[in-house]
């Protein structure tokens, strides 16, 4: 199993089209180079997924080009 221990004290952060509530969507943190730290915002102490940062820039793409049906 593979640690990362870079996330302590780090800043997350909500989509600008979350609808503003507190426990409901993924967030993000910003400063990793080739990587995507993103959790549950219901869950802040829980699991934290790392995706490489083509992937989800490509999955951001699909979501803000509406293709993802």
């Amino acid at each position: 199993m593979t640690t990362f221990q870079g996330l302590v004290g780090v800043a997350w952060r909500k989509s600008s089209y979350s609808d503003g509530g507190d426990n409901n969507c993924v967030e993000i943190a910003d400063g990793f180079p080739g990587v995507v730290p993103v959790r549950d915002s219901k869950y802040p102490s829980g699991a934290v997924l790392l995706f490489p940062a083509a992937a989800w820039s490509a999955f951001i793409g699909c979501v803000t080009a509406d293709r993802l049906h």
